[in-house]
């Protein structure tokens, strides 16, 4: 975790009086790491709580509710997003999460847990995350709506990926995360912070393509996107970047 994005996440959760939720429901319960994530070991914060919770039942606990009520931030831990989605899905944990974006706290994530954070669910099959759109696994939480949101971008050249789904749902804002990578979200602009780039598609620009006619190699692919290099920023809606 690079140590600018630690240190944001902490910043905008509250800083020394930070109250963070971790979840590491992205992994099965029996491989589930209940520690501290290494970057928020040693954050002079007021509070850090991990949640394992799972299901309706459980996350009506005390516990879990009594950690969100008061929770300026969370973060979802990485590993397969659709583990988030069994857990979570049609239970009062994510009108909770909710609550924390509408209290002005921040919600973030690593790898499933960037991905989780769309409306639209990429990657969410449970055989395997090859399969881009899953059905039954295509809802996100939407924290950052009108969204679908891929990671690990350019190292594991996934750009070819988010191409095709953007071609059949073209109301989405497609946004392709780079390694070590995060984006900034506030009224409707992007900072860009971290190691890479990130990486913005709007439907627009595969408009009148064939869905046979899309490219297929990395090198391709990239002619269809904005990309932002850290330290730069962009507005979602016009897809305008500022300079770093």
């Amino acid at each position: 975790m690079p140590r600018d994005v630690a240190e944001r996440f902490v910043e905008l959760a509250g800083g020394s009086q930070a109250r963070i939720v971790v979840l590491p429901t992205a992994t099965p319960r029996d491989q589930t790491d209940l520690r501290v994530p290494g970057f928020l070991q040693n954050a002079k914060v007021q509070r850090v709580t991990v949640l394992n919770q799972r299901g309706k039942s459980e996350v009506q606990s005390p516990e879990f509710l009594e950690a969100l009520e008061d929770a300026t931030g969370i973060w979802f831990g990485g590993g397969r997003q659709w583990n988030f989605v069994d857990a979570y899905e049609n239970t009062p944990a994510v009108a909770a999460f909710q609550q924390v974006l509408s209290r002005g706290g921040v919600i973030a994530g690593s790898s499933a847990g960037a991905t989780i954070q769309g409306e639209f669910l990429v990657r969410g099959h449970p055989l395997g995350n090859t399969v881009m759109m899953a059905e039954g696994y295509e809802r996100g939480f939407a924290f950052l709506p009108g969204s679908a949101i891929d990671q690990h971008f350019a190292q594991r050249q996934r750009e070819p990926d988010l191409l095709a789904v953007i071609h059949r749902h073209p109301g989405l804002l497609g946004i392709g995360l780079d390694e070590g990578t995060a984006i900034v979200v506030r009224q409707g602009r992007a900072d860009v912070i971290g190691l890479h780039s990130a990486h913005f598609l709007a439907g627009q620009r595969l408009a009148g393509i064939p869905t046979e006619s899309l490219p297929v190699t990395a090198a391709e692919a990239k002619a269809f996107y904005v990309t932002v290099p850290t330290g730069g920023s962009i507005n979602l809606q016009t897809l305008t970047p500022d300079s770093p």
